[in-house]
């Protein structure tokens, strides 16, 4: 009988898990400043659901020429539909919505709150009881957050209420959904899933962006089209099925705090790539964020 946890929790935290991680941060995180590009082109809901549909049918493509099933069971349907509305659907509409109301600094900021979310579900859910390392780290990274986000001045407000409600619904719904995958994992091969929670997550998007907005691909730029590609390639294809592989490989808390890095790494890239403010102040908060996955990594 094991008489100690820590040979039971350290290979839990496993490399490739985290190799997954970082793909996933790296890939979401540069999307920021690709995203806030497209939407001067391009309406929210026809952008991120036609984007997500076609990296959705790429996926499916892949596994196909990989060999592997498209079929899904009957009794994986419910999990893998609550999973498209709860990580995807959910997330892009809500998150889209609550910038109508908030800057996008303060609804990032709010939407990353999702691994407190991720860590008190996954308490009682999970059984992973949160170390004091783990504690820390969540402090450390949600503090660095603060830090490079808060200088715009976050302040709540009536007018802004609805787009506070709506982007902790979104962050809620998605650490909701993240630890739900882990205690009734999709048993699909991993890109044969990420295909289908993409697409019948996108798919609602695509539909009601292209009922109720305005598109005019004239007016796409020869650089829009590019990152069009990025969005649909990397964002959909490559960082969502790494997610999906590091959420199977690590703690759904551990995995939750290593998505703290996503914004971080989404403000510098903004600040090379678009030219917005990056000073020493955000620099030391990059620091901290990234200290505190790093921590995490190690409890």
């Amino acid at each position: 009988m094991l008489d100690s946890t820590r040979p039971v929790l350290r290979p839990r935290i496993a490399p490739a898990g985290l190799m997954f991680l970082a793909i996933t941060s790296i890939g979401w995180g540069f999307n920021w400043p690709v995203t806030k590009f497209l939407l001067g082109e391009l309406p929210p809901l026809t952008l991120r659901g036609v984007t997500g549909v076609l990296g959705a049918v790429l996926l499916a493509a892949l596994a196909l020429v990989r060999g592997d099933s498209l079929k899904v069971a009957r009794e994986i349907w419910p999990r893998l539909l609550l999973a498209g509305l709860l990580n995807v659907t959910g997330w892009m509409v809500l998150m889209g919505l609550a910038l109508l109301w908030l800057p996008a600094s303060e609804a990032a900021l709010i939407a990353y709150t999702m691994p407190i979310w991720a860590s008190l579900i996954a308490w009682p859910v999970l059984g992973e009881r949160p170390t004091v390392l783990r504690t820390i780290a969540l402090v450390m990274a949600f503090a660095g957050l603060a830090s490079i986000m808060g200088g715009n001045g976050f302040a709540a407000s009536e007018a802004k209420l609805p787009g506070i409600v709506m982007a902790l619904v979104g962050a809620a719904g998605f650490a909701l959904g993240t630890v739900l995958l882990k205690k009734y994992p999709i048993r699909l091969p991993p890109i044969t899933a990420a295909a289908w929670q993409i697409g019948v997550g996108c798919l609602p998007v695509a539909i009601a962006g292209l009922l109720f907005e305005t598109t005019h691909l004239s007016l796409v730029t020869p650089v829009g089209w590019a990152l069009l590609v990025y969005s649909t390639v990397v964002q959909f294809c490559i960082a969502y099925v790494s997610w999906f592989a590091a959420l199977s490989r690590l703690p759904a808390s551990v995995a939750a705090i290593g998505t703290m890095a996503v914004p971080v790494i989404g403000v510098v890239a903004s600040a090379i790539a678009l030219g917005e403010p990056l000073g020493p102040g955000q620099i030391a908060a990059l620091i901290f964020t990234l200290a505190g996955v790093v921590l995490a990594t190690r409890g």
